[in-house]
C-alpha cells in the first residue's frame, strides 16, 4: 500500500473518531445540560465554518478563502452542498442524537456506504464486485445487530430517531459523493468552511446562536461543547473531506464506518448505554469491513 493511500486511511480515522467521540459528546450535553439541539446545531455550525476559514485565511490569504465566490457556476453547488449535505446530515444526526442516543443515530447514518455503491452500480459508474456484497453484507447485518442486540421484534429507540438515522445516512451519501464537484477545484477547507457557515447561518432563522441561557452550565459543559465544536465538527469534516483528495468516495465511506465503534464504545464507558452480545457481534463485523477496505487494493477513482 502506498504511502498516499495511507494518508488518507488515516484522515478517514481520525476524522470518524473525533465525530463519533462528538457524538457522544452531545448526547452528554442533550441529557445533562438541557441544551436546545437547534441551538446546538447553528451554533456548531457556525463556529466550525468561522474556524475553519479563519485556519484558511491565516495560512493561505484573503484570496484562498474568497475565490470560490468569484465563479458564478459556483453558487449553486456550493449551496446544494451546504444545504442537502452539511446541514441536514448535520441537523438529522443531531436530531437522532436527541430523539434515541448517540451509538444507533450513528449506526443508522453509516448505512451510507450502502446507498453509494447502490447509486453507483445504478449510474453504472462501477462494475458489482463482489467485495461490494461482502460490504454491504457487513454493513448491513453489523448495523442491525448493533441497533437491535439480534432481537428484532424490538428496537432500543423510538421509530422518530431511526427515521432520522436514516435521514442522516442518505444526506452523508449526499455529502460524500457531492463533495468532489467542489473540492477538485478548491481547498477543501474552504468548502467545508463555508458550506457549515451557510448551513449555519440558514439554521439561525430557526434558532438564532445567541438565544440560548448559560446559567446552568457548569464548566466542564462549556468544554465539551468546545471539543464537540472544533474536533467534533470542524476538524472531523475536514478529514472526511481531505480524505478524498486520496480515495474513492465509497472507500472513504466504508472506513468512516469506524466512527459507529468509537461512538458505541464512548456511550458504553461514558454514558453507561448497556451493551449486549450481538451489539459485539456487530462492532466485529464493522471492524473487519475497515480491515478489509483498508488492505484492498486501490482501484480507479469513482
Amino acid at each position: 500500500m502506498n504511502n498516499q493511500r495511507w494518508i488518507g486511511i488515516l484522515f478517514v480515522l481520525f476524522g470518524a473518531s473525533f465525530w463519533g467521540i462528538g457524538g457522544t459528546a452531545a448526547d452528554y450535553l442533550f441529557q445533562t445540560a438541557n441544551i436546545d439541539v437547534n441551538w446546538y446545531v447553528t451554533t456548531r455550525l457556525i463556529c466550525s465554518g468561522l474556524l475553519l476559514l479563519g485556519i484558511q485565511l491565516f495560512l493561505k490569504g484573503w484570496q484562498s478563502v474568497f475565490s470560490i465566490w468569484q465563479t458564478l457556476s459556483n453558487w449553486l453547488p456550493l449551496f446544494a452542498f451546504a444545504l442537502f449535505g452539511m446541514l441536514l446530515v448535520q441537523y438529522s444526526y443531531m436530531a437522532s442524537i436527541h430523539e434515541g442516543n448517540a451509538a444507533v443515530a450513528t449506526l443508522l447514518q453509516y448505512l451510507a456506504p450502502v446507498y453509494i455503491i447502490l447509486w453507483l452500480l445504478l449510474r453504472r459508474k462501477q462494475t458489482f464486485q463482489w467485495f461490494d456484497l461482502i460490504a454491504i453484507g457487513l454493513t448491513i447485518v453489523g448495523t442491525l445487530l448493533l441497533l437491535t442486540n439480534g432481537s428484532f421484534s424490538q428496537l432500543t429507540v423510538p421509530g422518530s430517531a431511526i427515521l432520522l438515522g436514516i435521514i442522516s445516512g442518505l444526506s452523508l451519501a449526499f455529502y460524500t459523493l457531492y463533495a468532489r464537484r467542489l473540492t477538485s477545484r478548491y481547498s477543501s477547507i474552504v468548502v467545508v468552511g463555508w458550506a457549515m457557515l451557510i448551513a449555519g447561518v440558514t439554521m439561525s432563522f430557526i434558532h438564532p446562536i445567541w438565544a440560548f441561557d448559560v446559567s446552568s452550565w457548569s464548566f466542564s459543559t462549556s468544554m465539551i461543547l468546545f471539543f464537540t465544536i472544533v474536533f467534533g465538527t470542524a476538524i472531523a469534516f475536514w478529514f472526511i473531506i481531505k480524505s478524498l483528495d486520496y480515495l474513492q468516495a465509497k472507500e472513504t465511506t466504508l472506513l468512516g464506518t469506524l466512527e459507529p465503534l468509537t461512538a458505541v464504545v464512548s456511550s458504553v464507558l461514558w454514558l453507561n448505554l448497556s451493551f449486549g452480545i450481538w451489539q459485539v457481534v456487530g462492532m466485529i463485523f464493522i471492524l473487519t469491513l475497515v480491515v478489509a477496505l483498508s488492505l484492498q487494493k486501490k482501484k480507479h477513482a469513482v
